[in-house]
């Protein structure tokens, strides 16, 4: 997770207004909303990590293949899979799922179908 020096200040600052603000819930017991959608949270922690689809930050980052996550468990998940594809980072678990994901990317359709000819990888 990247460090108070590592972020950009706008993101110290939202993060700070969001965590100031509410602890678990405002005093009347409403939610705390999001100030950009106005989508509501029941803790300041769900908002801060809600937040992210707005500034899209990712804080977490694969010391591997360098491909950045939003949450902790993403990058977890990503690392349980041993097969990384260079071009995207895309974490797979098996090495022949490896050259079928390769080509998404070349376009590569090697099987027709008999009946409309139509190709597919």
């Amino acid at each position: 997770m990247k460090s108070r020096e590592d972020k950009s200040p706008r993101q110290n600052l939202v993060e700070e207004a969001i965590l100031s603000s509410s602890t678990v819930q405002e005093p009347n017991g409403e939610e705390k909303p999001c100030s950009e959608c106005g989508k509501r949270f029941q803790t300041s922690s769900d908002l801060l990590r809600h937040y992210r689809v707005h500034t899209d930050e990712r804080p977490f980052c694969c010391p591997d293949c360098g491909k950045e996550f939003r949450r902790n468990s993403h990058l977890l998940r990503h690392q349980q899979r041993p097969f990384c594809f260079p071009g995207c980072g895309k974490g797979l678990k098996h090495n022949s799922t490896l050259a079928t994901h390769q080509r998404t990317h070349i376009g590569e359709k090697p099987y027709q179908s008999p009946q409309c000819e139509k190709s597919f990888s």
